[in-house]
């Protein structure tokens, strides 16, 4: 195939694409198609791009996919300002749908209850219904539960109903209950969608054996995406029996990953681990849920295996821990979401080889929370300037379904640090569009290169952060072939 007129900066090119990659670059290159006539079934398709611009196709670096294809069919409580507005929402969802069985939960997501004025509390949501009741929050790191649903789950001693971190985490593994055909389909669905936003590839942190789920879909034929796949700690077992390491390609778009582990919470729960008392919380610097040398060992064995780390920390605390383990391990990986570093730290992600895998949009979505109980620190929360001038390796992604995956509002809130209308949150810590597409692709638009692309409407390299949001995408390729656009 050969794209003409693409216009990559302010010059227009030819792209010529064979076996998934792009063979060649010019103006006017010469066709081949007229040896169709001579019976060759092999002549080149064209497409005209008309001076749409051009740049490589889009990754985000962390997701929880089956989470993401989850929530669309989930009662979405993220407007809500109070438990009490919370609990109405679900009273009313709870009215309007017959529910199956009482051990099927009716399941809301998207709550944030750090700006709230009254506190979650069993009392609301066992008036809201007696059917069991799962509220998840929108950084999935606690969860709230009626009376129904602390029996359905085998919780007893929980007063307010609210769980948090490995408590919320093994309720929410058993609330997942939808068939695996039907939540392929869910996922495929999310899948085309992403697709129509420019995207190409994604880092799957899901909390389950994900090479089984993918070679499924895959297999089955969901070849929208190339999928890169982690594992948690009590999966590294049978990745490492497996012979699985990091890059290893398991199928034609799935790729083994990194071993993911969690060593602190999420600021929205106030549970991310901090050198400093949260604001207004005597005593409390959030939680440490690995020790520093149980960190290190399940490094070592996972390391030694070839599966490179990535490990959560998002509390300032928690980040000097993960970084310290790095030293101490000697090998390379991620630091997932960095959300808040001390000065001393951010040098030693491009010392230590640490990649900082970051979420630009939960700057917009936690400003205030983080004003709130980060107060007199919030200058060093989401320092993407800062890392790159460091040295850092920034990779960027959306967390989904904590953000929206939409790659273009990444960019965004990356280069623009505002939303809604709102004056930018530190803008110094802002970086520019070309910065923050180098840390959204794996792909440069040259001969030898995979032939991931998206066309635009627009020219991402001289639109403010605004104008990114909604960035029309034309068309998206993957391997040369189109995901998204004229097929």
């Amino acid at each position: 195939m050969i794209l003409r007129n693409a216009r990559l900066g302010s010059r227009l090119v030819d792209v010529r694409i064979a076996h998934g990659d792009i063979v060649e670059l010019g103006r006017h290159l010469g066709t081949t198609g007229s040896v169709r006539a001579r019976g060759n079934e092999e002549a080149e398709d064209e497409l005209d791009l008309d001076g749409r611009w051009l740049t490589p196709g889009l990754w985000d670096n962390h997701v929880h996919f089956s989470q993401w294809a989850l929530r669309s069919r989930r009662l979405d409580v993220s407007s809500a300002t109070s438990a009490a507005e919370t609990a109405r929402l679900v009273a009313r969802a709870a009215s309007l749908t017959p529910m199956p069985s009482s051990n099927v939960p009716l399941i809301a997501v998207g709550f944030r209850d750090g700006l709230w004025p009254d506190a979650p509390n069993l009392a609301a949501l066992d008036a809201a219904s007696a059917h069991p009741v799962v509220v998840v929050s929108a950084d999935l790191h606690s969860v709230w539960l009626n009376s129904a649903a602390l029996r359905l789950y085998g919780v007893a001693d929980s007063e307010s109903g609210l769980l948090r971190e490995g408590d919320a985490f093994r309720v929410l593994g058993l609330a997942d209950t939808v068939d695996d055909t039907v939540l392929d389909g869910w996922a495929d669905d999310a899948a085309r969608a992403a697709t129509a936003r420019g995207v190409v590839g994604i880092v799957d942190y899901e909390m389950a054996w994900n090479r089984e789920a993918w070679s499924r879909r895959q297999s089955r034929g969901a070849d929208r995406l190339r999928v890169e796949i982690g594992v948690y700690t009590e999966h590294l077992d049978r990745a490492i029996t497996e012979g699985l390491r990091t890059g290893d390609r398991i199928g034609d778009l799935l790729t083994m990953g990194n071993f993911k582990i969690l060593i602190d919470g999420s600021l929205n729960t106030r549970t991310a681990y901090c050198w400093d008392e949260y604001a207004g919380a005597p005593g409390e610097f959030g939680l440490l849920t690995v020790e520093q040398h149980q960190l290190v060992d399940l490094m070592v064995r996972a390391s030694r295996a070839g599966i490179e780390p990535a490990v959560h920390a998002i509390g300032d605390h928690a980040n000097t821990i993960a970084l310290d383990a790095f030293e101490a391990v000697g090998c390379r990986g991620r630091i997932e979401h960095a959300q808040l570093l001390t000065a001393a730290d951010l040098p030693r992600f491009a010392q230590l080889g640490v990649a900082a895998s970051v979420q630009p949009d939960h700057a917009m979505d936690d400003r205030d929370v983080a004003d709130r109980y980060w107060a007199g620190r919030t200058e060093r929360a989401f320092p993407l300037r800062s890392l790159l001038d460091a040295g850092a390796t920034v990779l960027l992604g959306s967390d989904a379904p904590v953000s929206v995956l939409d790659p273009w509002l990444t960019l965004s809130a990356a280069v623009g640090r505002a939303r809604d209308g709102r004056q930018p949150w530190y803008p110094e810590q802002a970086i520019g569009v070309a910065e923050a597409i180098a840390a959204s692709t794996r792909s440069v638009i040259a001969v030898g290169q995979p032939a991931d692309l998206v066309v635009t409407e627009r020219d991402p390299l001289g639109s403010s952060g605004d104008r990114l949001r909604d960035m029309p995408v034309f068309a998206t390729l993957l391997g040369g072939r189109f995901t998204h656009g004229p097929a």
